[in-house]
């Protein structure tokens, strides 16, 4: 569990609401503890840490995509226990078809207690007629659309699931001891030294033998063509991971070169990135156009989550607080600032207004990736399609708002371009609105008739 709590401190971007972790102790027993916050505040108290001994963990940070955020009881892993004994599920990604499946099973008799689209699935393996537990999972699986990477803890073995699209990251990686670890992101591997092996492919259920450390493989469903989430690459991960079997940091320069290629800005005095994910695609368009590359705004890490603030001029003292100008490197200066995405247009017009009040002669946006037109079905949590500033309003509209001098985004052809062959193995949907896994509404419920 301390190697567990390790990994999801180095995870902890990928989720901010909550934190949990379920070991396997030695008595054969499964031990929960979650929490809401940040991995930090839900162990605070070593005890919590303490009270999970055993040779065998899996963890979980929260960042909502279904079900209520700031909900204790949706918090994972999820423990749960059947006929067959204890199992515990950590869930990453979004099922497109989880209403529909909560509606079958609650028909015939399946009671609830979260509102969370994993617990269904705990279901769905509970009243598998399946035997052993992987066939169990399989068949759970089997009834599954959208995305999801799986961790899966019983008493004596670990499996890991890949949604045959491959939607979502998983990596597995193996210790000095020998013993298997699976992340979301390489770098959580880097820190507690565990060397990375390969992905677990999409379609694939790994399973590893908690007594001899053995992997075994299996192919799930027939793998369907393969549609890695390109936000990954863009904004999620960290630089330092390597996702999709591309090391980030590349890709992100990669989008920013292009970007210059593209949208030039002649002119302009110097770049500077919105840290801190369009740290590298700024340094990507420095090299490109060869303007200085200069870090004019800081990102101060300690302010904290943030919370609804009753008037404008508080939210505006609150962006103040999380970036923060540098004057000597702004004031008279003609900027290019490059962020990694547009999405509402709320924080890149406050960054306008920062830099413009810090003395900037002109602020040129340029973005490093296609306007987001369209939400995220697998578990990128974006707004509603009407509240994304690109679906409403076309460039000049979004530049109008944003209150800057130009606005570039990457096109998506030259995205494409970037990946090569590869390109159509990624989900753009949010750019294109191409949705590779449409969602399934629940079937009308049978009325009863009143005696």
């Amino acid at each position: 569990s301390s190697l567990c709590y390790l990994g999801l401190q180095k995870l902890q971007h990928r989720g901010e609401e909550g934190a949990g972790i379920v070991a396997a102790g030695g008595d054969g027993k499964l031990k929960s503890v979650t929490g809401l916050g940040l991995v930090a505040d839900v162990f605070g108290d070593p005890s919590r840490l303490a009270s999970l001994p055993g040779p065998a963990a899996i963890g979980h940070v929260r960042y909502s995509t279904a079900g209520a955020a700031a909900s204790l009881r949706n918090v994972q892993p999820f423990l749960a226990g059947y006929r067959f004994g204890q199992v515990a599920v950590a869930h990453n990604g979004n099922l497109v078809n989880y209403q529909a499946l909560r509606s079958k099973l609650e028909a015939r008799g399946s009671i609830f207690n979260t509102t969370s689209d994993t617990e269904v699935i705990l279901h769905l393996i509970s009243t598998s007629l399946s035997r052993p537990l992987l066939a169990r999972i399989c068949d759970a699986c089997e009834r599954l659309a959208g995305a999801y990477s799986l961790l899966f803890l019983t008493a004596d073995k670990l499996f890991a699931v890949r949604d045959p699209h491959g939607f979502r990251p998983l990596v597995l990686g193996r210790l000095p001891n020998g013993a298997v670890a699976f992340a979301s992101e390489t770098c959580a591997l880097d820190l507690i030294d565990a060397a990375y092996e390969r992905e677990v492919e999409p379609g694939e259920v790994v399973m590893v033998d908690r007594r001899d450390m053995s992997v075994s493989s299996a192919c799930l469903v027939p793998r369907l063509p393969r549609r890695a989430c390109v936000f990954e690459h863009i904004y999620f991960s960290l630089p330092n991971s390597v996702v999709f079997s591309h090391d980030v940091h590349e890709r992100r320069t990669a989008f920013g070169r292009a970007l210059a290629e593209e949208s030039p800005a002649p002119g302009a005095d110097v770049v500077i990135p919105v840290p801190d994910s369009g740290f590298y695609a700024a340094l990507g368009f420095s090299r490109e156009s060869g303007l200085e590359f200069q870090q004019g705004l800081i990102r101060w890490h300690y302010s904290g989550r943030s919370f609804i603030q009753p008037t404008q001029a508080i939210r505006d003292l609150a962006v103040k607080l999380k970036l923060a100008p540098v004057r000597g490197v702004i004031r008279g200066k003609s900027v290019v600032v490059v962020d990694d995405s547009l999405v509402r247009g709320t924080t890149s017009s406050k960054i306008v207004r920062l830099l413009r009040d810090a003395g900037a002669r002109e602020v040129h946006m340029r973005i490093a990736s296609p306007p987001v037109v369209g939400s995220c079905l697998y578990g990128i949590d974006t707004p509603s399609d009407g509240e994304l500033i690109s679906n409403r309003m076309d460039l000049e509209g979004v530049r109008r708002e944003i209150g800057s001098d130009s606005l570039a985004f990457l096109s998506l052809d030259k995205l494409h371009g970037i990946y090569g062959e590869e390109a159509g193995d990624y989900c753009d949907a949010c750019f294109s609105r191409k949705y590779p896994v449409l969602p399934t509404l629940p079937e009308p419920a049978a009325e009863f008739d009143e005696e």
